[in-house]
């Protein structure tokens, strides 16, 4: 009689959250939900072993189809516990797009299919609530400007976690009810974004809780840098010449000129890295004032934009964002609403993706560098689109044409064909 033997159970490491080291002082501090160094009041960020082993290109290629396929470029040691599925979006080929910018070639990196809520901040909830559950945290929350109210609350829903979200009390219809649809405890602020994330630092410090964008952002944050993996990875483990990205507290410009360059070191890309141009509203554009000036600190504006989920008036990580397109020889450009919304219209219509308010103004001010030799004919070029349009429907609403309304008759339909150019 044979007999085979039992498979042994597959282990799974625990996960533990990577210590902190200050980005201005370099002071070292343990694993925590904090983000701020209490040494210099500088930002915090994950400190990675040098010396540990890294996947090649076919082990990742290997892997699911999921932002933890870069799962040691991101701030955990063990298994990821939560959203195992959020990231690795499409990167869609624009050739009318390109051919409107005047460029070689252009691609949209198209988060507003990002799962589960239709945006680029499901990547760095991700990675925050994994951070939460590394420390324990039963609560997570957020100040935020729409999706990342949206996130927080679709993510908790599903990983069983009490979310408190905080919100402006102006904003879109669409994404405050895409936020409460998940049953978090959602409360509206009266002030600005920027009265909404003060409120946050002090809840977090009263209650313990995890807020995502605050205490713990240094963890949050890194979840940003996949952007720059999938697009290395979806172009064939090259980088495009430049890449368009909206700013709203600036974290996504800093954060793929990281991504991109730790591929680079890592070996899996060769070649210069991309050149990062940001774009924001004119209503609230302190980051583009402070690069078009050549300042070294954000002076803080009072949001006047229907592009409500970049009205962020003194963005947290702003001279970092405008170091990175600096550093990589990029620049940035502010656009009007009138403008953002034609961004719309061009990209639904060029490229079939409808983005939100944010992806309208990355539109149009690709435009507008292109328009003033930013981009350059030979320029390989990516736009990060990074919210549903579904979210902010009164952007466009009484600016398109309505239908004609006709009787179920060929004639009429006859008719309109003839009219129609």
């Amino acid at each position: 009689m044979s007999s085979t033997a039992t498979p042994r159970p597959t282990l799974r490491r625990e996960l533990t959250a990577r210590p902190l080291r200050c980005r201005n002082c370099g002071a070292d501090r343990a694993a925590a939900p904090v983000s701020i160094c209490d040494q210099c009041l500088g930002p915090l960020d994950p400190v990675y072993d040098p010396a540990r082993p890294l996947p090649d290109a076919n082990a990742i290629a290997a892997r699911a189809p999921s932002l933890w396929r870069y799962r040691e470029w991101l701030p955990f040691q063990g298994e990821p516990v939560h959203s195992l599925d959020s990231g690795f979006t499409p990167l869609v080929a624009a050739p009318a797009l390109a051919r409107r910018l005047g460029v070689a070639r252009a691609w949209v990196k198209n988060d507003t299919v990002c799962h589960p809520s239709l945006s680029f901040k499901d990547r760095v909830v991700a990675a925050a609530i994994n951070a939460a559950a590394a420390f324990g945290l039963d609560t997570i929350g957020c100040a935020s400007t729409g999706n990342l109210a949206n996130a927080v609350a679709a993510h908790a829903a599903r990983a069983g976690l009490t979310a408190w979200v905080f919100i402006p009390e102006e904003l879109e219809a669409g994404k405050v009810l895409g936020t409460s649809v998940y049953g978090p405890k959602l409360v509206r602020v009266r002030g600005t974004y920027d009265d909404v994330n003060r409120l946050c630092a002090q809840v977090a410090d009263r209650f313990g809780w995890g807020i995502v964008n605050v205490n713990l952002r240094g963890y949050y944050g890194e979840g940003s840098k996949t952007v720059a993996y999938e697009i290395a990875e979806q172009l064939g483990w090259r980088f495009p010449n430049a890449v368009v990205a909206p700013m709203a507290g600036g974290s996504l410009l800093s954060k793929l000129r990281k991504g991109f360059a730790e591929f680079l070191d890592a070996g899996l890309v060769r070649g210069a890295s991309p050149r990062l141009y940001g774009a924001q509203a004119s209503g609230c554009a302190p980051i583009v004032r402070l690069v078009e000036r050549g300042g070294t600190q954000i002076e803080p504006e009072i949001p006047r934009t229907i592009a409500r989920s970049l009205a962020i008036g003194n963005p947290a990580d702003g001279v970092f964002a405008m170091r990175a397109m600096r550093d990589s020889g990029g620049w940035a450009a502010a656009v009007s609403d009138e403008d953002l919304v034609d961004g719309i219209r061009f990209l639904a219509e060029d490229v079939g993706v409808f983005a939100e308010t944010a992806g309208g103004v990355t539109v149009a001010a690709a435009l507008e560098l292109a328009r003033g030799g930013r981009l350059r004919s030979d320029d390989e070029v990516v736009l990060c689109i990074t919210g549903h349009g579904l979210k902010t429907l009164e952007a466009v609403t009484g600016v398109l044409s309505e239908a004609p309304v006709i009787a179920p008759r060929l004639r009429e339909v006859a008719a309109l064909v003839e009219r129609s150019p």
